[in-house]
């Protein structure tokens, strides 16, 4: 059961590792303006935001990454605690995500639904 909540967990973070990509590296590229509903006239107003969004995405699943190498180093419980909270605030931020707009809705379970998986095995195992 620990190994699916830490393969879920390090996915969610891999997830997130693309979210800063695409926020902070190649959001000047129309395709990746696209994905997140932007329009090119609106991409200068926008691109502070995603900028900021971006590095929390990667901040977040460096700490999921930092909680697994834990775990897996024996500090099972420190490892544990911080995955559970990193995870715990992706599938919180994709639950704002699908009740802000409809639109998002496929995009907030792609977000969420890797880490609410890790958390569910956490705490259940």
């Amino acid at each position: 059961m620990q190994s699916w909540a830490l393969g879920f967990a390090a996915l969610a973070a891999a997830l997130h590792l693309l979210f800063f990509l695409m926020e902070s590296v190649l959001f000047d590229r129309p395709a990746v303006q696209r994905r997140f509903g932007v329009a090119p006239t609106e991409a200068d107003a926008v691109r502070p935001w995603a900028l900021n969004q971006g590095f929390y995405n990667l901040f977040l699943s460096l700490a999921v990454i930092i909680g697994i190498g834990l775990w897996l180093t024996g500090r099972t419980h420190s490892g544990q605690a911080v995955v559970l909270t990193g995870c715990m605030v992706m599938l919180g931020a994709g639950i704002v995500l699908a009740c802000t707009d409809r639109r998002m809705r496929r995009a907030a379970a792609i977000q969420a639904v890797p880490p609410l998986l890790a958390v569910l095995l956490l705490v259940s195992g």
